[in-house]
């Protein structure tokens, strides 16, 4: 680089690159100090509020109970679970309304029904997994035969859960039966919520999920 000698002091000639580089460098300021004042910080914050409000709606109607079972069918909201009593296998009497705090599966059965008895193990392990929580299967069977018939079918087959035994099939006109197996599921509060036509896969993981929350509710 050239440079004038004026006096014995060295001055570095004019560069028209620098110069250019500072007008950019001048303007770029510029323009990031006029976006800033032109940003709108209270509808920046309406808007991550109302993004968050969106996502903590959507994270609760994933988890809440609207679940629904392939072969559920509606009901009335808020209809009471009409109350039955009939004996188990031991010959005491056991009544809906003696679970009443817990969420009660009442499944109608027979020894006799394919599609019955090709759902037990599920229901089985259903019971298994939510034992001593606030949870009750009570399964009615309505076996002619009775404790002759239902007694030795849950030995041979490892279940636990409580069996009931109604000869007469006096629980189908109570709780409008057309065929079965049909399951109805009671909240804790006494209230039908869910009833399935059919025979279902209790052990799926959604349906675990759908009574462990149910469980979980006051």
């Amino acid at each position: 680089m050239r440079q004038n000698r004026v006096s014995g002091l060295k001055f570095k000639p004019f560069e028209p690159a620098e110069y250019k580089g500072t007008l950019i460098s001048m303007a770029g300021e510029t323009t990031r100090k006029s976006k800033e004042k032109d940003f709108n910080y209270p509808v920046a914050g309406f808007i991550f509020v109302a993004v968050t409000v969106l996502v903590i709606i959507l994270s609760l109607k994933l988890n809440d109970s609207s679940f629904e079972f392939s072969n559920q069918v509606d009901i009335a909201s808020g209809t009471p679970a009409p109350d039955f009593t009939f004996p188990g296998l031991d010959g005491k009497k056991v009544s809906l309304s003696d679970y009443r705090g817990k969420v009660v599966l009442v499944n109608i059965w027979a020894t006799w029904c394919p599609p019955c008895v090709e759902e037990m193990p599920s229901m089985e392990k259903l019971y298994r997994k939510f034992k001593g929580q606030n949870f009750e299967i009570l399964a009615v069977s309505i076996d002619e035969p009775g404790l002759e018939a239902v007694a030795p079918f849950m030995k041979k087959s490892n279940l636990s859960f409580p069996a009931l035994i109604d000869t007469e099939g006096a629980i189908k006109p109570v709780y409008g039966i057309t065929g079965i197996p049909e399951s109805f599921i009671v909240d804790k509060q006494g209230i039908l919520i869910k009833k399935i036509v059919g025979p279902v896969d209790w052990a799926s993981p959604a349906v675990f999920r759908f009574f462990s929350e149910e469980i979980e509710k006051p």
